[in-house]
């Protein structure tokens, strides 16, 4: 499993060794220029030092001593450019001097070289550069070395402050492990460093929608139950009835009863399933699709054409403005609509009409249902979006979930749902989308 404090300590620890790369190469090239510009004077005053001595004839080095030891080669000329002498016969040097500093590369590697003139000679002083380097080396180590033998040190106090720094995590951690799966209240940001603020900010958002989502699923359980209730007793009444019935005319009536309490029980349970799969927080994609409304309006109206004609209800359109195209969901749009001519037939009067408008109103596409019925009082226009609302007195067989049906499907897309009264005296719905939403 992945360590947080271990990633820590391995990025801080691994930009300290390489700042310490860095400054290492730092501090070598600083010493190797120090190194080059007292190394050079040294050679100035080893040469100037030798003015006034005599060489007549080439010396060869002390017994005893290595050749690898003499880190200085001398070569004296007189000044017919006959050489007088040289320190290292084993060294290879130019056999001519330049006067001044320079540099020079041999077999044996680059030489810094001085060279000067005195009197009658000419005395050229010269030094390996691996001389300076390992000089230079050597002093950049030295320095180092005692920060490098801090390194484990370092490592370990890395160690302890980040795991002091992530103890409020490791709270945080304990505090949510330890809860109830019912305990859905906000995580105390009291204490928590900046850095965690936003993981305790989306935890508490998260804590919130669980809690709206349970809230939201228990009453919806508690009024479905509340609601099939009723219409199972009466299922088992109308099977008693049957059972009990004297004669087949009887037993037919109470058949016919029987097979519209079903009916009504298995509409009840779609309505509630389609309300289920609008929630908000339901499993599942909501993916969206461009949209013809004209063309989603046209067909619902195609379907309910053998109720209203049942019903001797005149469903038609006063406009329906075609082109106007939205991106929603399909599916949802059609039950949305559905559901709102679905109401207007069976709360509309035998010989009333229905119309279904797809119009644009102030810059947004809307779709308007508009019946001859009796419409919805001011005062109960609200509630009749709640679940399981009827109002009093209505004769009409229904769950009460079409309005909130239609309610949570325009949520989901962002549209206002509106009621009014209808130019026929009836209600009038309508559904805004969002200004801009038209393709």
């Amino acid at each position: 499993m992945r360590s947080l404090r271990r990633d820590l300590l391995v990025y801080v620890l691994g930009s300290v060794v390489a700042a310490f790369l860095l400054g290492g190469a730092a501090t070598y090239y600083m010493a190797r220029a120090e190194v080059d510009e007292v190394m050079d004077y040294h050679l100035r005053q080893f040469a100037l030092s030798l003015r006034d001595q005599r060489f007549g004839a080439p010396i060869t080095p002390p017994a005893g001593v290595p050749e690898e030891a003499l880190d200085i080669v001398i070569q004296i000329w007189d000044s017919r450019g006959l050489k007088l002498y040289l320190s290292n016969p084993h060294s290879q040097l130019p056999s001519t001097a330049q006067l001044g500093y320079s540099n020079a590369v041999t077999d044996e590697g680059r030489w810094r070289i001085f060279a000067v003139a005195l009197r009658d000679r000419v005395v050229q002083v010269a030094q390996p550069m691996r001389v300076r380097s390992r000089v230079a080396a050597s002093a950049a180590v030295r320095t180092l070395f005692p920060l490098f033998l801090m390194l484990p040190l370092l490592g370990g106090m890395i160690w302890l402050m980040v795991g002091r720094g992530l103890r409020p995590l490791d709270r945080l951690a304990r505090g949510v492990a330890a809860r109830r799966p019912d305990a859905l209240s906000p995580l105390p940001a009291q204490g928590v460093p900046s850095e965690a603020r936003p993981l305790v900010d989306a935890l508490n958002v998260l804590l919130g929608r669980l809690e709206r989502a349970l809230a939201t699923q228990r009453a919806f359980v508690a009024d479905a139950a509340h609601e099939l209730r009723t219409p199972l007793t009466a299922l088992q009444l109308q099977l008693q009835l049957t059972e009990r019935a004297a004669d087949e005319a009887e037993r037919r009536e109470a058949l016919q009863e029987l097979r519209r309490g079903l009916q009504r029980s298995i509409h009840l349970v779609g309505q509630l399933l389609t309300l289920a799969r609008q929630e908000p927080d339901s499993e599942g994609g909501h993916a969206t699709a461009p949209v013809d409304l004209a063309e989603l309006v046209g067909q619902a109206m195609a379907d309910h054409a053998p109720m209203a004609e049942q019903r001797q209800i005149d469903l038609g359109a006063e406009v329906r403005e075609a082109g106007l195209r939205i991106d929603a969901e399909a599916n949802a749009l059609r039950t949305l609509v559905g559901n709102l001519i679905d109401n207007a037939i069976r709360y509309t009067p035998a010989g009333g009409r229905v119309d279904v408008n797809v119009r644009m109103i102030d810059g947004a596409p809307a779709i308007e249902v508009a019946d001859s019925g009796p419409g919805i009082p001011p005062g109960e226009r609200e509630r009749v979006f709640d679940r399981f609302y009827r109002r009093a007195g209505q004769s009409q067989p229904g769950s009460g979930l079409g309005l909130a049906i239609v309610k949570a499907i325009a949520d989901r897309h962002g549209a206002r749902v509106s009621l009014d009264v209808a130019p026929a005296g009836g209600l009038l719905v309508r559904i805004a989308f969002p200004p801009g939403g038209a393709r």
